[in-house]
């Protein structure tokens, strides 16, 4: 099954060009085999760390820095967006820095912007989502917080998804000026997040690793700050420094080498997310966008999703 997106830039539709496609067709796909191996197998090595410690172990390796190239050329990265062209190693140019000039961050505070690049869908209101991006299956934001007080709080607020592919800058940054605790560590899993897995089983979200971390902020109050580890993501690299004001577009931290995603949370009426996401989402696409741009507003007016 194709992986379709709106490129925002563009405006246009495109087909993802989806890095490892034949082994997560081989482990989320429709034959005999990929069930019963989903079911018997799949389980059992995504809950054991040291099988995507090893894959990371060997993208650390000087060796691993032969890949780059080809890597680059087959995806089409823009080399020209880099902070440095030299790399020891794949995780090393995985985990590249950008030139600041490349992601202009929009400087009204009013407007929260997005914190990476990557895949987005958001639901501005979570209470009137019955049936959250895969039909007939509910988003359980308890067993996915794993705190019920903090479930209750955000039960009726605003949600955003962004999905970096393993071809993405994968650093990360905060939307909005604050103040950002630390952050919580829930252990689990570390199954693909890819659309083809989370579409055959969604709970994937709240079995998977995961970090967590509030952000107390002037405009759009408390945010819940997600970064959701998956296959071959053992780590998730926090740089920022707990308890002290941090500001819009600030670096929060780094996923090492694999596909990852990340949710914010929002409490009720205090994001107006932009019309072109809402748009998207409504249809079940994503939108690619990079990290920098707009997000949402901070508004008293509610935007409708369903």
């Amino acid at each position: 099954m194709d992986i379709q997106y709106i490129d925002r830039k563009t405006g246009q539709l495109e087909k993802e060009r989806v890095y490892g496609r034949r082994a997560l067709a081989l482990l989320y796909g429709n034959s005999y085999f990929s069930r019963l191996f989903s079911f018997f197998v799949l389980p059992f090595l995504a809950r054991i760390a040291w099988v995507s410690m090893l894959y990371g172990f060997f993208q650390k390796r000087p060796k691993s820095a032969r890949k780059i190239a080809l890597f680059i050329e087959t995806y089409g990265i823009d080399v020209s967006e880099f902070a440095e062209n030299q790399f020891r190693s794949f995780n090393d140019f995985f985990i590249r820095k950008l030139k600041p000039e490349t992601r202009p961050i929009v400087s009204d505070p009013s407007i929260a912007t997005l914190p990476a690049d990557g895949r987005y869908l958001v639901f501005p209101d979570l209470s009137q989502v019955e049936d959250f991006y895969v039909k007939g299956q509910r988003f359980d934001l308890g067993s996915f917080l794993q705190d019920p007080v903090l479930a209750r709080r955000f039960s009726e607020g605003s949600m955003l998804i962004a999905r970096l592919c393993p071809t993405d800058y994968h650093r990360f940054h905060f939307p909005c000026d604050g103040t950002a605790d630390k952050a919580q560590l829930i252990d689990g899993s570390l199954f693909s997040v890819n659309p083809l897995a989370l579409r055959k089983k969604f709970s994937i979200l709240s079995e998977n690793k995961r970090m967590i971390t509030e952000i107390d902020t002037k405009l759009f109050g408390t945010i819940l700050y997600v970064e959701v580890g998956a296959t071959c993501v053992g780590t998730i690299h926090q740089t920022y420094s707990s308890n002290t004001p941090v500001k819009k577009g600030d670096e929060k931290g780094f996923f090492s080498f694999g596909g990852s995603c990340l949710v914010l949370l929002f409490e009720k009426g205090r994001i107006v997310f932009d019309e072109d996401l809402i748009r998207n989402s409504q249809r079940g696409i994503e939108t690619k966008a990079c990290f920098g741009q707009s997000m949402g507003s901070f508004s008293v007016k509610k935007s409708n999703f369903i």
